[in-house]
């Protein structure tokens, strides 16, 4: 079912977000200072084109610098990122089959405009997080 969903996501909303974190992350990346959320734009990016079966969790490790970072992201990109987020989702819930898509849509917002701090880990079967309950059990 994951990969039905993704494939289904990838045609009608995950291909056109990626390439807008894709471009947000060469811009930051060609401005040098802003390297971090580059890097960090193209990995939501790569979330954002195949989203089912991983899931978002709080680093444990982040800190004031994260949230400082996180500030500098919605001034330069995770404003206009939610945006694409929100408007795909409503596109989306328009029909009975994209409304589990535009609830997703609407689950990547926070990630959008706050991504540092943030890790994307793999779904087990049961539920658990893979890394999230390795790092638990150190």
């Amino acid at each position: 079912m994951r990969t039905l969903l993704n494939i289904i996501w990838l045609v009608l909303s995950g291909f056109w977000l990626f390439l807008g974190y894709m471009f947000a992350g060469v811009i930051l990346c060609v401005l040098i200072v802003t390297i971090p959320w580059g890097i960090a734009s193209f990995r939501i990016g790569i979330y954002t084109l195949w989203p089912f079966g991983r899931e978002v969790v709080d680093h444990p490790r982040s800190g004031v610098f994260s949230f400082l970072g996180n500030v500098v992201w919605v001034i330069l990109a995770g404003w206009w990122l939610a945006i694409g987020h929100i408007l795909s989702g409503l596109a989306l819930c328009l029909t009975i089959i994209g409304i589990p898509l535009g609830i997703a849509n609407f689950k990547l917002v926070p990630v959008s405009l706050m991504p540092l701090g943030k890790e994307i880990v793999e779904k087990r079967r049961g539920g658990q997080f893979d890394r999230a309950a390795d790092s638990v059990a150190r």
